[in-house]
Order: C-alpha cells, then sequence, then structure tokens
C-alpha cells in the first residue's frame, strides 16, 4: 500500500478555483502516521500535498500527529481551500507551520478564519490565498500591520473580500514600508474611488509590486484616474487589471495620459468598462507614443467601428504590442475593414480576439487579404460571427499562401459542410497552422469528409475540434481512417457529434494503430455500453492516449467493467472522465478494484450521483483518484 499510496500524494493537486482534488481520503491516525512516514523518507519526491473533504481537513487540524509532523516536511505547497476550517483550524495549523522552512505556497481560500489566524507576524511564507474568506476592515489593518515587516510573502490574494476603502488604505499605507510583496489581488472588494486614490499614493513610492488586480472594484472615473495619475511616476508595475469597474471615456482619457508618459507597465486589462469609440480614440492616440504596452484588452467596452478605425491608425505605427483583445464590441464589417488594413503593415501583433462582433462575410475578405501580406499575426479568433460560406472560402484561399498564422478559431459562423472544402483544401498546402476550432457550425458528414481527406496529407495540424457538428457516424468514420495515416494530431475534439457506438467502434479500431493522438473528446455522443467496449479493447494496446474525455453519455456499469479491465493493462491514460453516464455502485466497485493495479491513472471522474453515498465513501476511501 505505501508505494501506491506515496503515488497518490505526489499526483495530488487542485484542479481549479473550487478546490477540487484527487486527493480525497479519510485522514485516521494509522493513515496519517503512514503519510509523514513516507513523505518525510522521500523528501525529494513529494513537492504538493492537498486535503480535501471537510471531515478529512478538520480531523487533520485536530490530530497532534498530522500537526506535529508539520515543521518537519519537505513539500512546498499546501492547499487547504473551500472547507470552512475557520479560526481554530486556521490557529493549529499556523502554529504547526512556525518552525517548518519549506512550505512556500499556502492555500486557506473560503475557509472563514480571522486575520490574526491566517497572517500571523512571524508568517514566513512566500505565497498566501484568502479569497473568499470574509476578510473585512479589521481584518485587514492587521494585514498592512504584518506586512509592515514581514519579508518573505510575496503573493497575497485577497480576492472577493470586503475590505472596502477603509481596509484599502490600511493595506495601501503598508505597501510604502513592504519591500518584497510583487503580486496582490483585491478583486471584487468595493474599495471603490477613495480606495484607488490611497493604492495610487503608495504605487508613487512602492517599488516592488509588479502585478496589481482591482477588478469589480467600482472604480468609476475618478478611481481610475487616482492610478492614472501615479503611473506617470510608478516604475515598477507591470499588470494592471481594472476589469469591469464602470468607467467611460473619461476614465480612458485619463490611462491613455498615463501611458505616454509610463515606460514599464507591459500588460492593461480593460474588459467590461464602457470606454466606447471616445476612449478607444484616446487610447490609440497614446499607443502612437508608447513603447512598453505589450497585451492589451478592451473586450466588451462598447466600441463600434469608428473606435477601431482609431486603434487601426495606432497600430500602423505602434511597434511594442502584440496582443489585442476587441472581443465582443460591434466593429463590424466596416472596423473589420480598418484593422485588417493595418494588420497589412503592422510588424508586431502576434494575438488578435475579435469574437462576436458582428462580423460578416466582407469583414472576413478583408481579413483574409491581410493574411497574404501580414508575415507576424499567429492567432485569430473570430468565434461567434458569421462569416459563412464567403467567409471560409476567403480564409481558405488566404492559408493557401499565410506562412505565419499558428491558430484560427471561428466557432459559430454558420460554416456548412460545402463551406469546409476551401479550409481543407488549403490544409493540403499550408504547413504553418496547428490549430483549427470549427466547433458549433454545420460541418456535418460530408465537411468531417473533405477534412479527414486533408488530414492524410498535413504535416502540421496539431488540435482539431469539430465538437457540435452533426458529423454523426460516417463523419466519425471518415476521420477514423484518417488518423491511420496522420501522424500530427495530438488533440482531437468531436464532442456533441451523435456518434453513436457504431463512431465508437471507429475510433477505437484507429486508436489501436495510431500513435500520436494524446488527448480525445467524445462527450454526449450517445456512446452506450458497446462502444465502451470497442474503446475499452482499444486502451488495452494503445501508448499515446493521455485523456479520454466519455462524459454525457450513456455508459452503465457493463461498460464501467470494459474500462476497468483495460486500466489493469494500460499505463499511459491519467484522466478518464465518465461523469453524468449511467454508471453505478458495481461499475464504481469496478474502478476502485482495478485501479489497485494501476499506477498511472491521476483522476478519474465518475461524479453526477449515480453511486450511493456509502458506497462512494467506500471507493474513496480505496482510491483517492476516484471522484464519485
Amino acid at each position: 500500500m505505501g508505494k501506491s499510496l506515496l503515488t497518490k500524494i505526489m499526483m495530488s493537486k487542485p484542479e481549479n478555483e473550487m478546490g477540487n482534488c484527487p486527493f480525497a481520503c479519510p485522514l485516521d491516525t494509522p493513515l496519517i502516521f503512514e503519510i509523514f512516514t513516507m513523505v518525510t523518507t522521500h523528501k525529494t519526491c513529494v513537492r504538493k500535498f492537498a486535503l480535501c473533504g471537510k471531515d478529512t481537513v478538520k480531523d487533520a487540524l485536530r490530530n497532534d500527529l498530522w500537526l506535529t509532523s508539520l515543521p518537519h516536511l519537505t513539500f512546498t505547497t499546501l492547499y487547504l481551500k473551500w472547507y470552512k476550517i475557520g479560526d481554530n483550524g486556521t490557529q493549529h495549523l499556523t502554529e504547526a507551520l512556525r518552525h517548518n522552512t519549506a512550505l512556500t505556497t499556502l492555500d486557506l481560500g473560503s475557509n472563514r478564519q480571522g486575520a490574526d489566524d491566517a497572517l500571523p507576524r512571524n508568517y514566513i511564507h512566500t505565497m498566501l490565498n484568502l479569497d473568499r474568506d470574509e476578510i473585512r476592515v479589521a481584518d485587514a489593518q492587521h494585514f498592512g500591520d504584518v506586512l509592515r515587516h514581514n519579508t518573505t510573502l510575496t503573493t497575497l490574494n485577497l480576492r472577493c473580500n470586503s475590505i472596502r476603502i477603509d481596509g484599502a488604505r490600511h493595506l495601501a499605507a503598508a505597501l510604502r514600508h513592504n519591500t518584497t510583496l510583487t503580486t496582490l489581488n483585491l478583486q471584487c472588494n468595493e474599495i471603490r474611488a477613495a480606495g484607488a486614490q490611497y493604492f495610487a499614493d503608495t504605487l508613487r513610492k512602492n517599488t516592488t509590486l509588479i502585478t496589481l488586480n482591482l477588478q469589480w472594484n467600482r472604480l468609476g472615473d475618478d478611481g481610475v484616474g487616482h492610478l492614472a495619475a501615479a503611473l506617470r511616476q510608478n516604475t515598477t508595475l507591470i499588470t494592471l487589471d481594472l476589469e469591469s469597474n464602470q468607467f467611460g471615456p473619461v476614465g480612458a482619457e485619463h490611462l491613455a495620459d498615463a501611458l505616454r508618459h509610463n515606460t514599464t507597465l507591459t500588460t492593461l486589462k480593460l474588459n467590461g468598462n464602457e470606454i466606447g469609440d471616445a476612449g478607444a480614440q484616446h487610447l490609440a492616440d497614446a499607443l502612437q507614443h508608447n513603447t512598453a504596452l505589450t497585451t492589451l484588452n478592451l473586450q466588451s467596452n462598447k466600441v463600434a467601428a469608428a473606435g477601431a478605425e482609431h486603434l487601426a491608425d495606432a497600430l500602423r505605427h505602434n511597434t511594442t504590442l502584440t496582443t489585442l483583445d476587441f472581443g465582443m464590441n460591434n466593429i463590424r464589417d466596416d472596423g473589420s475593414q480598418h484593422l485588417a488594413d493595418a494588420l497589412q503593415h503592422n510588424t508586431t501583433l502576434t494575438t488578435l480576439n475579435l469574437q462576436c462582433n458582428g462580423i460578416r462575410a466582407a469583414g472576413a475578405q478583408y481579413f483574409a487579404d491581410a493574411l497574404r501580406k501580414n508575415n507576424t499575426l499567429t492567432t485569430l479568433k473570430l468565434d461567434t460571427n458569421e462569416i459563412a460560406a464567403a467567409g471560409a472560402q476567403d480564409f481558405g484561399d488566404a492559408l493557401r499562401h499565410n506562412t505565419t498564422l499558428t491558430t484560427l478559431k471561428v466557432t459559430w459562423n454558420r460554416i456548412r459542410d460545402d463551406d469546409v472544402r476551401h479550409l481543407a483544401a488549403a490544409l493540403w498546402q499550408n504547413t504553418t497552422l496547428t490549430t483549427l476550432d470549427l466547433q458549433s457550425n454545420k460541418v456535418g458528414a460530408a465537411g468531417a469528409e473533405r477534412l479527414a481527406d486533408a488530414l492524410r496529407h498535413n504535416t502540421t495540424l496539431t488540435t482539431l475540434n469539430l465538437g457540435y457538428n452533426k458529423i454523426q457516424n460516417d463523419g466519425a468514420r471518415h476521420l477514423a481512417d484518417a488518423l491511420q495515416h496522420n501522424t500530427k494530431l495530438t488533440t482531437l475534439t468531436v464532442g456533441y457529434n451523435e456518434i453513436g457506438d457504431c463512431g465508437a467502434l471507429q475510433v477505437a479500431d484507429t486508436l489501436q494503430h495510431n500513435n500520436t493522438l494524446t488527448k480525445l473528446d467524445l462527450h454526449s455522443n450517445k456512446i452506450g455500453d458497446a462502444g465502451a467496449q470497442h474503446l475499452a479493447d482499444a486502451l488495452r494496446h494503445n501508448t499515446t492516449l493521455t485523456t479520454l474525455d466519455l462524459h454525457s453519455n450513456k455508459i452503465g456499469d457493463a461498460g464501467a467493467q470494459h474500462f476497468a479491465d483495460a486500466l489493469r493493462h494500460n499505463t499511459t491514460l491519467t484522466t478518464l472522465n465518465l461523469q453524468n453516464n449511467k454508471i453505478g455502485n458495481d461499475g464504481a466497485q469496478h474502478f476502485a478494484d482495478a485501479l489497485r493495479h494501476n499506477t498511472t491513472m491521476q483522476k478519474l471522474d465518475l461524479r453526477w450521483y449515480r453511486v450511493s453515498s456509502t458506497v462512494m465513501e467506500a471507493v474513496e476511501q480505496q482510491d483517492c483518484r476516484i471522484w464519485c
């Protein structure tokens, strides 16, 4: 048991901000003793450790053996997020960690603990996450007192608390003296314009902070003005995030004035505000002189064609901006023409996002023409527009000649099966495109056949997304046949395509021969136990696939047994997603038994409540990699 348990510990890490993690075993005293005996013995192996589940965390924080072991352990990251351990649990933890010299990252998000316990005055670690922890003004004052003297903390996350204006004052005052903090996240804290002024005053003197996140703080034009004035003097801040702060053209003008003088800020995020065409003009004028900014996010700012024209003028002269996110505005075809014309002259922009901008066939033609001459753009995102047949043809023609674009995203663009032939024909000749995203169009089986023919000859495409395209069984067959010859594609998404068990059979046959595909998404395809059997048989022989997504199909306990049997032999698959199928208690137990012999699987997802709570607890205790 020791070796397999150590493997689980080494693999454990949270997957997302909700604190999900595969290490979910209840910790009784013998198991705690075994874990820490191994961790101490294998000091060079274990670097991250996570405890998941309310009972697990609370039991551990009450256990003297666990706590007395902490000062001597060598893992560097400890996640204890979302489990309401409260003041007492946090106090026990910080006392135990007082003498630990290895831990650098402590995640206590969403635990509702007091500030005195969460950040003691002798805190020696470098990263602390306290998002959604009900931190209020008094707590912020405590943090401020600690930060004046702390010399180790570099990253502090206080997102989604309630520090408000007075709390901002305490933190800002502390940062005038602190010399180590480099990243501060205060998203969603109601600091408003007055709080922004406190931080602006600090930015004039602080010389260490490089990343400041103030999303969702209702700063308004006045608050943004305070920060902009500070940016004229600040020489260290690199990233400023002002998403969704209720400012308009006036705030944009303040920032534009700052950009004319600031020489260090490289990333500015202004998405979710209302700068409009006038604000876009102010920023565009500044970009003609600024030589530092590389990333600008203006998504969802009510900018139309006139604003796009101003930015296009800036792109003709600017030589530093590499990423422009202009999605979810309303530039339409006229604005597209201005930006496309600028791309024929710009030599630095590599990523352009124009999703959801009302761009139709004419706008697509402008960009396609630009791609024939532009030799720097590598990523173009036109998702959720209406380029349709003519746009697909124009891009197909352009890709025959373009030698720099690596990623093209045209999801939700009304591209039909016959329209795909132009893009498919381009793949016969294009030698640079690596990612093509056609999700949520109307490719159908005929369009899938055309793309499959291209894949037999293409030697560069590594990622293809055909999800939500109704390719059905015939389309799956064409793609499967192509993959027996293609040696480059590593990621294929064909979810929600109604391929059924017959389509699964076609794909399974290919997996027994293909040795390049590493990620395969077959979710929502009406695959049942028969299709599961075909895919499971393929896994016995396949030696390259690491991720298989089959969520939201019709696989039951019989299909689960086939996969479980396959996992006794497969040595490469690390992630298997079977959530929202029809797998019950028997299927879950089949997997638990099989994983005793499997040392490579990291996450097996069986969620959506078809497993009883009793079996769920037993299975998760038996193997922490199973999520029920």
